[in-house]
């Protein structure tokens, strides 16, 4: 791939400084994740046009006062579809920069129910987009807010959820200081910060029914060009809440022939904050369950034996719902699960959600295409 160094934007954060930096670029122009960049917060909380793919994500676990237990997820996305270079000012609104879309979930674990719905935008209108502090992210009426707290707001006729998220822990840097490396060579990588636990109070509706809950959530943040390299098919992500007030970020990269990319990794977050980092020798990992997708035939490894020595944990990871598959336009399983097991001679337990991708198709955008 033909590349070269240049100084190529100049973003404009909301806190009014300007902030030049030397990026990687592919032949079409797009910034390649690389080693060197200063993740900034809140500035990197608002969008970074120069890469092609980027996406908010945030997942929970919430109770309501009866004990009734839900899980969560809204995820905004965005996917550039003309390079900066190409980016000059139009002469009409539907001239498309970058496509906006998101996905929002709700489980109602009592009724084993999984709730799933997806929303798609040229935003020409204003309807959809992306901004600094304040308004991050929104298609028409799912919206995500920040000025502090991040306040989560989405609805549809049949479910919706309105939260307000606080900061628990500090955030965490992923990978090499922010540099999450997904396969071999330059810039197969994305920037990549998480924010483990965020207490979260708020009101899930489910038909009609009103639920005042309370929990704690997730934030992933990630931007990047290419990810996936072109022998890999997709991934496991697993994202836990531990009893003991410790979280746990892990990956496998999925190969073509069957086997884990070297460059999985995790992050260990101990009560504190303090991190411990992951590399693939680490985890030791063996699936125990599957469960087939009568809708895509998909066959997905939902059930897991966990096993991570350096830092004495051994886990047995399953999921309330067996079916939490997001059959939309890209199909992928996204679901709350349960951890039970052990850290030295300690009981644990906890939640989470795991994310299984690549077990039908490639998800579009991921290996820059």
């Amino acid at each position: 791939m033909k590349t070269s160094i240049v100084i190529f934007w100049l973003v404009f954060f909301c806190d009014g400084f300007f902030d030049a930096k030397a990026e990687l670029l592919n032949d079409q122009g797009w910034a390649l994740a690389i080693p060197g960049y200063q993740i900034r917060l809140p500035q990197d909380h608002g969008p970074h046009y120069g890469f092609k793919t980027e996406w908010w994500y945030f997942t929970g676990n919430l109770k309501s006062a009866d004990g009734r237990e839900f899980g969560y997820q809204l995820t905004f996305f965005r996917f550039g579809m003309r390079p900066p270079a190409e980016r000059k000012p139009a002469t009409s609104r539907f001239v498309m920069n970058d496509l906006k879309f998101a996905h929002f979930t709700v489980t109602d674990v009592r009724a084993g129910a999984f709730h799933f719905d997806e929303r798609l935008s040229r935003g020409v209108f204003g309807e959809a987009g992306f901004g600094s502090i304040g308004k991050l992210a929104w298609i028409e009426n799912w919206e995500l807010d920040y000025d502090g707290r991040f306040r989560l707001n989405a609805s549809t006729k049949d479910y919706s959820i309105d939260l307000m998220l606080d900061a628990g822990k500090p955030a965490v840097l992923q990978g090499d200081n922010g540099l999450s490396q997904k396969g071999d060579g330059e810039g197969s990588a994305s920037y990549y910060y998480s924010m483990t636990r965020l207490p979260t109070t708020g009101t899930i509706r489910i038909a009609g029914e009103q639920f005042n809950v309370n929990g704690n959530s997730w934030y992933d943040r990630e931007w990047a060009t290419n990810q996936l390299a072109p022998n890999q098919v997709g991934w496991n992500w697993f994202a836990v809440q531990l009893s003991d007030g410790s979280d746990l970020m892990l990956y496998q990269m999925r190969l073509k022939d069957g086997t884990i990319d070297p460059h999985s990794n995790g992050t260990f977050v101990r009560p504190d904050g303090t991190t411990e980092k992951l590399v693939a020798e680490d985890l030791k990992m063996k699936a125990t369950g599957f469960w087939k997708s009568p809708a895509t035939e998909s066959n997905y490894p939902i059930s897991w034996r966990l096993e991570i020595p350096k830092i004495a944990l051994s886990l047995e990871i399953v999921t309330p719902v067996k079916n939490q598959e997001l059959n939309l336009g890209v199909v992928y399983w996204e679901g709350c699960i349960r951890v039970n097991g052990s850290r030295g001679t300690d009981e644990v337990n906890g939640v989470g959600y795991m994310e299984l991708t690549g077990y039908r198709r490639i998800l579009p955008g991921l290996n820059g295409s």
